[in-house]
């Protein structure tokens, strides 16, 4: 398998701390990959028509993406049932869980484009406001998650760890650890773990 990539996608990171959670990471090669809005990557464009990382490509050349479907297919290959609980209702709060993360990751993303990618000139502060809100406020309700933050490590664990780590890496004055203390101590805690240490982006 191969999986496109950059240390810099907190994307690619979730996937990147399932498959060594999952003990898979020997059986993945990691393809460098660069797409930055404006600028077209048609190579890449041939693998993944969105432009998005990462995208996971299969042996017989099947083409995986979205980073929950990659870490689902991968916790599958793992036996089923480690990361993405296979039943019940915490199957289903956990997978709300994620999608709230991975909306925030979205926001936060679109807010890093908006202030440092597009010209200056055509920067839109109301728009980008609303989306580093949606972020934080997405943050105050898992500080208040006593139990999501406190349950055996899955997938929405992984992706809180991949926005807390991504708020560090490029909106490092942004408060974040004063104002939600439980989410400090949260990836404190996480940050003791291999995956996510070996995982983290490079110094920005």
């Amino acid at each position: 398998m191969k999986l496109t990539f950059s240390p810099a996608s907190p994307f690619a990171r979730k996937v990147r701390i399932a498959a060594i959670e999952l003990g898979l990471i020997d059986s993945i090669e990691f393809v460098p990959t660069t797409v930055v809005p404006g600028t077209p990557n048609d190579e890449y464009s041939k693998i993944h028509p969105l432009k998005k990382l990462p995208a996971l490509i299969l042996d017989n050349g099947e083409v995986l993406v979205d980073s929950y479907v990659i870490v689902e297919y991968l916790d599958e290959l793992a036996g089923g049932g480690n990361l993405v609980p296979a039943s019940g209702a915490v199957r289903w709060k956990v997978r709300s869980d994620h999608s709230l993360l991975q909306g925030m990751l979205d926001s936060m993303l679109l807010c890093r484009y908006e202030n440092v990618v597009r010209p200056e000139a055509l920067r839109w502060k109301a728009w980008s406001d609303d989306h580093w809100n949606r972020a934080w406020k997405g943050m105050a309700r898992f500080e208040q998650q006593t139990e999501m933050l406190s349950r055996p490590l899955d997938i929405s664990q992984i992706a809180l760890t991949c926005v807390l780590g991504y708020a560090d890496f490029r909106f490092a004055d942004s408060g974040w650890r004063t104002a939600y203390p439980k989410l400090d101590a949260f990836h404190q805690r996480m940050l003791k773990r291999p995956s996510v240490k070996i995982s983290q982006p490079p110094p920005a």
